[in-house]
Parts: structure tokens; sequence; C-alpha cells
């Protein structure tokens, strides 16, 4: 395994952290537990949750994923070899539950969410506490078209930084980061905090692969000239850059086979796209999967990659990606498909 320390932080993480937004629903907590053992026999010390997960979330689902890494932490003492991610969902109309009354990212919000994740995780303390999406309507989970609204009304930043300040004052959150999050955004965390001496974001958790590299265009500079990281997610998008989608194939078991929400990275354009990286995968006698987090690995502005898997198998194959190296001339072809069809699932 390899491993970096994220600017701003003592946080030192393994470049692949395990992701877990499927134990719940598509996985049940003996697997969950077996893919925490694996994973750490691997050198995988960083995990990241959500107090949302499961994903598709639903009522009787959800806390379940931190509940389970809970009893995993309960049962194993593991709890000093991690570092611990996790996430305070906004309102979320249109995307998923309500979790609490009157949603928002506020004092009561953010303080309530973050106790009740303490004790479903069976800890003291998070070492990395999120923004899971914003509170204020803009661009993100796929949405473009941005529409402005004088009208609109959202918790303030200040606010929302103010309420972190005072978990990090009681020793319950080390670090803070944001995640769907926009240049507007992150600009704005980073100001507030300096001009007020609030905490500094120290991470930015956004989707990042080869169907979707909008990250490039305005967050990779901030992630470089400011040392606020990219934790990508979505890395495999969905597990269409696989290849096992391809030509109309649903297998059983799949996200995309058990839910039709997930259709982000389905479009015709994704579709021919994703061919032309699996041919060049299977040219160079690569797995695609493994060639696809290769090149997230790679750069410059990722501090981790979120990998998820729903079996033992797929995690292996994920972890693996870590000892590929591509070369130059590996990358020049990535980007000349990338060039003939850039973007196609923003």
């Amino acid at each position: 395994m390899k491993y970096h320390k994220i600017p701003h932080s003592s946080l030192e993480v393994s470049k692949i952290c395990l992701g877990t937004m499927t134990w719940g629903e598509q996985n049940t907590e003996q697997q969950a537990h077996q893919q925490l053992d694996y994973a750490l026999t691997q050198g995988i010390n960083f995990i990241d949750t959500a107090e949302m997960y499961p994903v598709p979330p639903s009522g009787e689902t959800q806390g379940l994923t931190e509940q389970y890494i809970g009893n995993w932490l309960n049962k194993t003492q593991q709890r000093d070899q991690i570092i611990l991610a996790t996430k305070v969902a906004a309102p979320s109309t249109g995307r998923g539950i309500s979790i609490r009354s009157n949603m928002a990212l506020d004092r009561r919000n953010i303080h309530q969410a973050l106790n009740d994740s303490l004790t479903r995780l069976k800890t003291d303390y998070i070492d990395l506490y999120q923004i899971h999406w914003p509170e204020r309507r803009t661009n993100f989970f796929g949405q473009l078209n941005y529409q402005y609204s004088e009208q609109e009304t959202y918790t303030p930043i200040i606010e929302t930084l103010e309420a972190l300040q005072e978990l990090v004052q009681a020793g319950k959150i080390r670090y803070i980061g944001v995640s769907n999050e926009t240049p507007w955004g992150v600009a704005q965390y980073l100001r507030l905090a300096e001009k007020h001496n609030l905490p500094k974001i120290v991470t930015i958790q956004n989707p990042y692969n080869l169907l979707n590299r909008t990250f490039e265009q305005g967050l990779a500079e901030f992630s470089q000239r400011e040392g606020v990281e990219l934790l990508a997610y979505s890395p495999l998008a969905f597990g269409v850059l696989s290849g096992k989608y391809l030509n109309g194939q649903r297998p059983t078991g799949a996200r995309l086979s058990l839910f039709e929400r997930f259709q982000r990275y389905s479009n015709p354009q994704a579709e021919q796209a994703t061919q032309a990286y699996v041919s060049l995968a299977q040219n160079l006698e690569m797995d695609p999967s493994v060639m696809a987090l290769a090149f997230v690995n790679q750069q410059p502005f990722v501090a981790a990659n979120i990998i998820g898997a729903t079996t033992l198998a797929q995690l292996e194959t994920n972890i693996s990606s870590i000892d590929v190296t591509l070369s130059d001339e590996v990358i020049n072809e990535i980007n000349q498909i990338f060039q003939r069809q850039p973007n196609p699932c923003p």
C-alpha cells in the first residue's frame, strides 16, 4: 500500500480508501466485516462512510452502514488503526430521505448528526467529518444548467463552519471536509475560515473517473494551490468502467441491474467511451477496472481513491490497482480517447 499525508493535517491515509455505501443494502453485516478485515490486511487504514448510507437511501436502512462499522470496531478494538471519515447530510428533496425534521446545515442539525454518527460508530471522535452536499441550490450529482435565484434561502456557510468549530473544540472532530462541492463553495469555505479563524477544510470528496473528469476544470487548481486535495469517489463510474455493462449486459446482483435510479453513467456517449477504454485495457492485457483506478491513483491532486465493492474478489482486484503505474504512453492513449469523447457523464 502507498500512503499520503493530507496537507494542513496530521492524517496519513492509504491511497486506497475503503468505501462503504453498499453495506446494509447489497452487503450484509458479515460481508462488511469481511471487507474491513481484508482491507486492513492489505494496508488500508482509511474508511469512508456517511450518516445517509446505505445507498439507495431509505428510512428502513438509514444508518446501517455506520452501525456495521461500529459493531466491527467494538468487536476488533481497531479504532486506533484506522482513519474514519463520515458525512452529515443536507436537505435531500428529490435526492433521498429526510433523516431529521427541518433538515439544514445549521448548528442543531450538525450537532445531532455528529452525535448520532458517534453512537452508531461506537467511537468518541471522527477523524474527518464532511458536508455530504451543499444545502444551497447548485450543480452536483450530475446536474447541469445552474439556475440562480435571489429568493433562495439556505444556512450561511459561516454558520456551518461555526458549528463544526464547536465540535472540533469539543474533541469530537479532528478535521473537516466538503463533498459534491463547486469551486465557488470551496472558495467560500476557505475565505470564511481564514477571515474568522475557523477550521479549514482539508479535503474535497467529489466524483472523478474516466467518464467524468470535470474536477480538473475548476477544482484541481484549488487542490494543488490551497492543499485541499481530492477524495475521489465513483472511480469506476458505478462499475461501468469495468466493462460488465457493455452491450446491454446486466449481471445478476450488480448495482445497475438492481437499481434503475443509477443512470448517470449509462448514456450512449458513455457506452462508446467505455468501450474504447475497455478495449485499450484489453490491448494492454490489463483488467479494465485496474486501468481506470490506476489512472485516478496517479493524479497529483488526489489524496485517496475511494473504492467500493460488493464481493471480496472485486475488492482484491480494485486494491491491486495501487501496484500499477500507467506509462506516459498509456496516459496519452487515455487522453486521446478523452479528447474524442470528453466528459460524457459530468
